[in-house]
């Protein structure tokens, strides 16, 4: 048995207070996930693992014009030599890089089967093959010629670009998104022809505004279309910040059948909504009539998109039809724009338009001048080696002589001449045919030429102005290889409060709405007769019966002092059993409800607390827009009753009742209210609204209803105790 004995104090242990260790451990964590993972570079648009993949098709010579190589190799170079993380996160990425739906400008020319617009899958990376498209390689031109800084892969084993030379600005080409610790990065595609129309007019002016540059840039392109309606203003004051949103619609059209029938088709989905979901979404809508102009919705895509929409009725606008589905559906969606990049030091932040231009142009100038200084070097040092072959021409017979005579040549050619060894190493290497008369020639053209190539070399480095003429140059030929139609179109912001809810054409239909006492809640059809042939789950009953119509709104009244509000139109079918009532608002655990009736727009509730304070509040001041509901009373709320009468009857704990006229109870929309009756202790048990001409009744301890004649013997003023009621009298209701 081997006995292993810990290491000597000091040793691998570390004494640290836990809270520093955290603290330096999640802060490493941190800056690992913002700089190699979430957000992009702003010079060429990439995170590490596009780069990389790139990189490693650049180094395997997957250009375009070569044959294309299974994905599994790929993936496999990447992760073994440049990304170790895994396989799975590579091909996702090198996935994303080849799908036209996904990428404005694809990077690798994808074959076999790399998803769709449905949401499927790519198939597995053994069966899809890749190569780099003409557009990566536009990123790539110029990453052998010492454009960019190289650094050591994770393993020290070989060098990896920091940046890649980036022929057009990727960043907002392709846009980006991505998730990070305390930040995160989304922007949205452009077109690239815009975008270096706003390029050259940052070389010509470096003063131009964002205004400017808008005109040139007016929104995003996305590569599945669609319409943009978010407006000048709010684009313009995104591009100028770098936060901000766009609103982005289906493109749809209609479709005329004749005799007045129509149906809309939609050609165009908004960017990374899946079409399979929107389908099952729309589906859903109709089958629980939250969508009430719709009637069927189904996919006749092929190639193109194409999804029919049929509606309920041809006498509906096609505009308001679509509308509605625009304010229920992914048909339009808010994609947010957050232009969080690292700069060319690698540090986070968000840059507006203009920034990020700037930032590529900064970058291409110093990739030009890299560029430029590497052909120099290699001009400088042919140049050298042809001053040789010109002093050999000039002395040619002496030169042969040393070579046929001298033990040592290289030496003797060195003193005689003034050669560098360079230079002699190469004349030595000459081959005869080379010191033919027509040789002498080329060499002396090839050496103007060079000559001049290196001054103007030297030249375009000194002068900034040269430097924006090459990189115009640049970028037109660019522009030119890269021209594609705008596919999204920039309309005007659309008001959507101009057309109605679709709560509007919602089908008047009676109903009753039925609550069980466990909290379950359903809608049957018309009206119910017979509550007792109501069924309910076991150990439940009924609770609350209120007559009804699909386009009302519930009020329901909880204990704790909140009224809620639920479209009635949104409730379970009575053939069931509902489903619980929590599901829809959010109510406490310990809260219970003591109201629920129909929302009757003017009307008024008289609101009471189990502590004996009310008052009366105004129905359309109890409208919730939210699942939390509205805090109305301060305190346990006993009732919430439509106060349709004149007069309020009060029952205490003590037995005690006291009526008097409603109008001694304040109007008011939320509080504690006045005092309804007075007692020693104990609080109310009771309490109910009618009118003098009929009269009040109550409900016995057997369930029957009793009228109730003398009731005037009880009037008297409001907080008063009261006294002791008919004989039985406990509850109204």
């Amino acid at each position: 048995m081997t006995i292993h004995t810990p290491p000597p104090e000091g040793g691998r242990i570390v004494d640290e207070p836990l809270e520093q260790a955290l603290s330096r451990r999640y802060l490493a964590y941190a800056l690992s996930t913002i700089t190699n993972r979430a957000l992009p570079d702003v010079r060429d648009g990439f995170k590490p693992v596009h780069r990389r993949i790139l990189y490693a098709m650049h180094q395997m010579r997957l250009n375009p014009q070569a044959a294309a190589r299974k994905c599994a190799k790929v993936v496999g170079e990447v992760m073994g030599g440049y990304h170790p993380h895994g396989d799975a996160s590579i091909y996702d990425a090198l996935v994303r890089l080849a799908q036209d739906f996904a990428q404005r400008y694809p990077l690798v020319d994808g074959q076999g089967n790399f998803g769709n617009i449905d949401g499927d899958n790519a198939a597995a990376m053994r069966y899809t093959e890749c190569k780099l498209t003409p557009a990566a390689m536009l990123l790539l031109d110029g990453i052998d010629q010492d454009a960019v800084d190289f650094r050591a892969t994770y393993d020290d084993q070989d060098e990896e670009p920091v940046v890649l030379p980036g022929g057009f600005p990727n960043l907002l080409a392709n846009g980006s998104s991505g998730i990070a610790v305390g930040m995160a990065t989304s922007i949205p595609p452009h077109n690239v022809g815009e975008l270096i129309d706003a390029c050259q007019l940052l070389l010509e002016r470096p003063e131009a505004t964002t205004e400017e540059l808008v005109t040139l840039v007016p929104g995003p392109d996305f590569p599945t279309g669609g319409v943009a309606v978010e407006g000048h203003a709010a684009l313009l004051d995104a591009y100028e910040t770098g936060r901000g949103g766009v609103r982005l619609r289906a493109r749809w059209e209609t479709e005329d059948l004749g005799r007045g029938v129509w149906r809309i088709v939609v050609t165009e989905m908004p960017y990374q909504v899946q079409k399979s979901k929107l389908i099952e979404a729309l589906a859903d809508l109709i089958e629980h009539k939250k969508a009430p102009l719709l009637a069927d919705v189904r996919d006749e895509s092929a190639e193109d998109i194409r999804l029919v929409l049929e509606p309920k009725s041809r006498t509906v606008e096609p505009e308001v039809l679509m509308e509605s589905l625009f304010k229920l559906s992914d048909l339009e969606i808010r994609f947010p724009i957050n232009m969080n990049v690292l700069d060319a030091t690698g540090t986070p932040g968000v840059l507006g338009l203009k920034p990020c231009l700037q930032a590529f142009l900064d970058h291409r100038r110093e990739v030009l001048i890299r560029r430029a200084n590497w052909r120099i070097a290699k001009v400088e040092k042919r140049l050298h080696l042809l001053e040789g072959l010109r002093i050999v021409f000039l002395n040619l017979d002496e030169v042969i002589r040393i070579v046929r005579e001298e033990d040592q040549p290289k030496a003797v050619l060195i003193a005689r001449f003034g050669l560098t060894e360079l230079q002699a190493d190469y004349v030595l290497d000459t081959r005869l045919r080379q010191l033919a008369r027509i040789e002498e020639m080329a060499i002396e053209t090839e050496y103007k030429e060079l000559s001049d190539e290196l001054a103007g070399l030297k030249a375009m480095i000194a002068s900034p102005a040269k430097q924006n003429a090459l990189l115009k140059i640049g970028l037109t030929d660019v522009r030119k290889q890269m021209v594609s139609p705008r596919r999204t179109t920039i309309a005007e912001a659309v008001d959507s409060s101009a057309f109605a809810a679709p709560e509007a054409f919602i089908p008047r239909e009676a109903i009753t709405v039925i609550l069980s006492d466990r909290g379950w809640i359903r809608a049957a059809r018309g009206k119910v007769d017979d509550p007792s042939e109501l069924k309910f789950k076991e150990g439940d009953k009924l609770a609350f019966l209120v007559p009804a119509f699909t386009t009302d709104k519930l009020l329901v009244a909880a204990s704790d002092g909140r009224i809620f509000t639920v479209g009635a139109d949104k409730l379970a079918s009575g053939r069931g059993h509902g489903e619980p009532l929590r599901l829809m608002i959010d109510l406490d655990e310990g809260a219970e409800i003591v109201g629920l009736l129909a929302h009757r727009p003017g009307g008024k509730l008289l609101i009471a607390s189990r502590a004996g304070y009310g008052f009366v509040a105004p129905e359309d001041e109890l409208i919730a827009q939210k699942r939390g509901g509205k805090q109305v009373l301060n305190g346990e709320m006993l009732a919430a009753l439509p106060a349709t009468g004149d007069h309020v009857a009060v029952i205490g704990d003590n037995i005690k009742t006291l009526i008097y006229p409603l109008a001694e109870l304040p109007e008011m929309a939320r509080g504690k209210g006045v005092k309804l009756q007075s007692y020693k202790q104990g609080g109310t048990a009771d309490v109910t609204v009618f009118s003098a001409e009929a009269g009040p009744d109550w409900v016995d301890g057997g369930g029957r209803r009793r009228n109730w004649p003398d009731w005037r013997d009880w009037l008297a003023k409001r907080a008063s105790a009261g006294r002791q009621g008919p004989r039985g009298l406990r509850k109204f209701r």
